[in-house]
């Protein structure tokens, strides 16, 4: 099949030479999938395969895409003449995309055991067991297994071609419950690009424990004081802090949209305790992936380093557009997409503080766990749910609170970050701009001096 596709796409790439456009991409994307859910014991399973050719073309100042779900010469062809077309019509004043030398490559991420040789039925029963676990905690529950295995081929006019396969697992929990009139819910997610090996990572025992207890402190919790007060944010809700209120300011498409980033490379913008990166290439990332989907060679972006900023995300076009080497974050949700900037794994490295180091001196203040959506704008400023939070008093954690939200400005937020922790953790999620991909996220755990807290008196 690999043949097949690679002579198909050297097919694509003559035609499209031949036509005299500046830049011609190809995309095969194949991919297989199972997906099971239970909503309250009651299981779905589906699996399929999903697979097209996306093609996109630079002339004449613009990009024109099309894609077909025909891995056929002329279904290429044609969707070749109407990506040229849509460039042609639309005329616009777009830089040329960064050219790249010739490239003729492979690479498959390894994995423990596939699943692809794990059947259906003991999915399922793996499921079950998790499935069971919440039922005995909850009111209401859901969980959701998706495994995906995804091949991907690259083919442009620059004579590159690059193949690329992967597995990636995602489990969701979520749970709803009440008690003495209060109703609260909480969510978990887990994931691996190692192939069948999700409940190796956290059992379905370690899950349901952790999922419940986050319910049940939320049932049992108190409202907290709104005000602005020291806050110490745990890797998870660090993650989602340096993925939803920074990340995106620093995807490069936003940046010339007029983040607050904008013009600021250069200056600092966070403490010097801080560095933020977003890394293709650490182990078991939902976003570690060699080439983009642009078939660029996928690169760290070190977006702060010691409170100073020094790269944004970008694809070919805002490459070229900013005079910067391309990072390789142009990704598609899949060949039914054109590409986007987009993260991959982003996360704050670790300091060398201790946790109870963190919390020392803290009269009073929260230590936010988890958090539950939000929304940033481009002018830094944000607000973010929390799902799972605690008092801190007299440097000791203390009692749970429920309905808390943070806000304020995102570089503010990043200045104030006054100790970093040493340890490291890595989380799981997906990320919403228009097209869905997956994502990860996290760091160490961090003290910020002052944050906006919302609650009642």
């Amino acid at each position: 099949m690999a043949e097949d596709i690679r002579g198909l796409l050297e097919h694509a790439v003559s035609y499209a030479s031949k036509q005299g456009v500046y830049l011609a991409e190809f995309r095969v994307e194949r991919s297989t999938f199972t997906r099971i859910v239970s909503r309250d014991g009651v299981f779905t399973v589906s699996s399929g395969r999903d697979y097209g050719v996306a093609v996109r073309v630079y002339h004449n100042g613009s990009f024109g895409f099309a894609f077909t779900t025909r891995l056929e010469k002329r279904a290429v062809e044609e969707a070749f003449r109407r990506a040229l077309a849509m460039a042609r019509a639309a005329g616009g004043s777009l830089p040329k995309p960064l050219l790249l030398e010739s490239i003729d490559t492979s690479f498959i991420h390894p994995v423990k055991l596939s699943v692809e040789d794990v059947s259906v039925e003991q999915k399922v029963s793996d499921l079950r067991a998790l499935d069971k676990l919440l039922a005995a905690g909850s009111k209401s529950h859901t969980v959701v297994y998706t495994d995906i295995v995804e091949d991907r081929f690259y083919a442009s006019t620059e004579d590159r071609y690059i193949e690329e396969r992967r597995e990636l697992v995602y489990v969701y929990g979520s749970v709803y419950g009440e008690e003495a009139g209060v109703r609260a819910s909480a969510h978990l997610v887990n994931g691996t690009i190692k192939g069948y090996t999700v409940w190796d990572k956290m059992s379905q025992e370690a899950f349901a424990d952790k999922l419940l207890r986050r319910l049940r402190n939320q049932l049992r919790a108190k409202t907290p004081k709104a005000g602005i007060y020291p806050v110490v944010l745990a890797p998870e809700a660090l993650g989602v802090f340096v993925h939803e209120a920074f990340g995106h300011l620093a995807e490069a498409d936003l940046v010339v949209a007029g983040s607050v980033l904008n013009g600021k490379r250069g200056e600092k913008v966070a403490s010097e305790l801080v560095t933020i990166v977003d890394d293709p290439d650490i182990d078991d990332g939902f976003g570690t992936i060699r080439f983009d989907d642009e078939g660029v060679k996928t690169a760290r972006a070190t977006i702060v380093e010691k409170g100073i900023h020094r790269q944004v995300m970008n694809d070919r076009l805002h490459a070229a557009m900013m005079g910067d080497d391309p990072t390789g974050n142009a990704r598609a949700e899949s060949f039914r997409y054109p590409p986007l900037v987009r993260m991959r794994n982003t996360y704050m490295l670790p300091g060398d503080h201790s946790f109870e180091e963190l919390l020392e001196g803290i009269k009073f203040g929260y230590y936010i766990v988890a958090t539950a959506g939000g929304q940033t704008n481009l002018d830094g400023s944000f607000q973010v749910g929390v799902s799972e939070a605690y008092e801190i008093v007299n440097g000791e954690i203390g009692e749970p609170v429920r309905n808390l939200g943070i806000a304020g400005n995102t570089l503010e937020t990043l200045l104030n970050i006054d100790a970093v922790g040493k340890d490291f953790e890595i989380h799981y999620g997906r990320c919403g701009k228009g097209q869905l991909v997956y994502v990860s996220d996290g760091g160490p755990h961090v003290r910020v001096r002052r944050m906006t807290i919302g609650g009642q008196e």
